[in-house]
């Protein structure tokens, strides 16, 4: 006898927790670059993707919440402690922050921002959803992704061209 498949609702409680466990990851990644980027012209950016990045995993909080969902606090747990693995990998020099280290996690935030814009894309594509999610403006919060991603994509490129270039 073979198990009956989820409904579509518990699928979107699914996908909605995965989503904010790569939220709970990306914030801690986004907070760690600003923070080795401090006093340059990419910390002010990323300090201020900081506080949108935040605000953006509150209001995946709240849909989640408005939907009767719960969190997932071990996919968090795991989607943390993945991020802090992910420190672990060569960057070029045993100790201390390098200009790859710099290339990777500005690639790592771009795709982070590209799947929560896909995610704000695919809320507003559910039937029947936007009238339940009626507080929340989607537009909005699929437009702020695509911005923040190409403010992201811009620093990768820069970061690429000096780490790789050269001199």
């Amino acid at each position: 006898m073979s198990a009956m498949p989820p409904t579509p609702n518990r699928l979107l409680e699914i996908y909605l927790a995965d989503h904010l466990a790569a939220s709970t990851a990306g914030l801690a990644l986004v907070r760690r670059t600003a923070a080795s980027n401090a006093g340059t012209a990419l910390g002010d950016v990323l300090r201020r993707l900081v506080t949108e990045i935040e605000d953006d995993r509150r209001t995946l909080q709240r849909i989640v919440a408005e939907l009767g969902f719960r969190e997932s606090k071990p996919k968090d747990a795991v989607a943390w402690l993945g991020e802090k693995l992910g420190r672990l990998k060569l960057n070029g020099q045993l100790r201390g922050y390098s200009p790859l280290s710099r290339v990777l996690e500005l690639e790592a935030l771009s795709v982070g921002v590209a799947g929560k814009r896909a995610l704000w894309q695919s809320l507003q594509s559910v039937p029947g959803l936007s009238e339940r999610l009626s507080g929340f403006d989607l537009d909005h919060l699929a437009e702020r992704a695509r911005r923040q991603r190409a403010e992201i994509e811009e620093q990768r490129i820069n970061a690429a061209s000096e780490t790789f270039g050269s001199r």
